[in-house]
């Protein structure tokens, strides 16, 4: 899960970002704020799930080679039973979506893992997807025709060697449904991974959107506070990174249950990290004047 230093790391770059100061609508910089802050966690995420599904792909291309090669011995009989040529549409369908996803497979196994350009996080992510969408579909072509089987009693048997290609097939899908969503899976050890990383970039979202919305809630009442103490306070006078640092405290300080100098020690390094040279001592003085009064 997502650490308390990283939500917070994480709402004063979106404070800042937003200037909140007839800066960009907060709502609106969501999704382009978290797509820049994120990119580095997702590309390692996306490279792990595609090193995963590598893994998993390994021995496809035989079993690939079994399905074509015994796939023009089923279509012959479904060509010469007239009642089953819905079902010769149907494996028709599913070669194509076969020949798809290798298609798809090999535009991931193309993409550069090394490099750092912002856009290989997108890049691998629309690729992933892609696969991902792909594979569903096959899966789903590759049971309509599993099943349509079922309703030709005397093609059983001629299509037998075909099905039996497809469900092995079918095993690599079923293990990428897991890779795709490993949440819904906790009993895969081999997913822990992919699990821990995914419900941390998600837990950090939801937190940090969470206390900026309940920080946004008390701004005006926060920055009456900070005027209070700040002599000749204008929100535009403060450096940006100090002002996203001081409302970010001043919040905690007054409308959370974390103790005073755990709230003041966190701001302290958050100025640290981001505010310039003497940031952390021009937050430290003003909370702990707040703090002080709070306490009364």
């Amino acid at each position: 899960m997502a650490s308390r230093r990283q939500i917070r790391e994480a709402v004063v770059q979106f404070l800042y970002c937003a200037d909140l100061e007839g800066g960009a609508d907060p709502t609106a910089l969501r999704e382009p704020f978290w797509e820049f802050v994120t990119e580095a966690d997702r590309r390692s995420l996306h490279l792990a799930t595609f090193r995963t599904i590598h893994h998993l792909a390994h021995g496809r291309d035989g079993r690939l080679l079994e399905f074509h090669t015994r796939l023009p011995a089923a279509a012959a009989h479904l060509a010469a039973c007239p009642q089953a040529e819905g079902l010769g549409r149907e494996l028709a369908r599913t070669a194509e979506r076969e020949a798809a996803w290798s298609a798809a497979f090999m535009v991931l196994e193309r993409l550069p893992r090394d490099d750092d350009h912002a856009s290989v996080a997108d890049t691998f992510g629309t690729a992933l997807d892609g696969l991902f969408l792909i594979d569903r579909e096959l899966a789903a072509s590759r049971q309509r025709f599993l099943e349509g089987i079922e309703d030709f009693p005397t093609l059983r048997g001629p299509l037998e060697a075909v099905a039996a290609s497809l469900r092995r097939l079918q095993r690599i899908s079923d293990r990428l449904r897991m890779v795709e969503d490993p949440a819904k899976f906790p009993e895969q050890a081999d997913l822990a991974k992919l699990r821990e990383s995914t419900a941390s970039l998600r837990s950090l979202r939801q937190q940090a959107d969470a206390l900026v919305d309940a920080l946004l809630c008390h701004k005006p009442a926060i920055d009456a506070v900070l005027a209070a103490v700040v002599e000749n306070f204008a929100p535009e006078r403060i450096d940006p990174v100090d002002r996203a640092v001081l409302r970010l405290g001043t919040y905690e300080l007054l409308h959370t249950t974390t103790p005073a100098k755990v709230v003041i020690n966190e701001a302290i390094e958050l100025a640290r990290c981001f505010g310039t040279t003497d940031s952390h001592r021009f937050v430290n003085g003003v909370l702990d004047r707040i703090a002080k009064q709070a306490a009364q």
